[in-house]
């Protein structure tokens, strides 16, 4: 089991709150599409975790999912019920969306400097640690975090 970020990124015309009703609507149909360049696509397997991460300016995870699937071409009824042009991707299993969404400073507020957690990234699918996957889900759901 991996642990990754899936990154939503607005384009600047975007408003925010477009954002994240276009990330609601992927994970109420259980579905994320990963394009064809993505770094890790070849990797995702069914049972890994992931954090759903609204990209700048935004920067807040949204929620959490088990993949269901690896990647794949959607079929042509899932195709028709994703809610964006991407070809293919990911089914999940199951996902919980956080509300209110947790900023990410305050997930690197509680990862140790040198793991190097940042808050931006290039990509739509980014690789984490596991404890990074934890702090955000203890973060999100009140938890005490450990630490050292």
């Amino acid at each position: 089991m991996a642990h990754y970020l899936f990154n939503l990124v607005s384009s600047d015309a975007a408003p925010r709150p477009v954002l994240r009703e276009q990330a609601t609507g992927f994970l109420r149909v259980r579905m994320w599409g990963v394009g064809a360049d993505e770094p890790h696509r070849n990797a995702l397997a069914a049972g890994d975790l992931v954090l759903i991460y609204l990209g700048a300016p935004e920067r807040k995870f949204i929620g959490r999912a088990v993949l269901a699937s690896a990647v794949h071409d959607w079929t042509s009824s899932q195709a028709r019920a994703y809610p964006d042009d991407s070809v293919g991707g990911v089914l999940l299993a199951e996902f919980e969306e956080w509300d209110p969404p947790v900023p990410m400073s305050t997930v690197l507020s509680q990862i140790d400097p040198a793991e190097n957690a940042r808050a931006d990234f290039e990509t739509g699918i980014v690789r984490i640690t596991a404890n990074e996957y934890e702090t955000a889900v203890a973060v999100a759901t009140g938890r005490p975090t450990l630490t050292g």
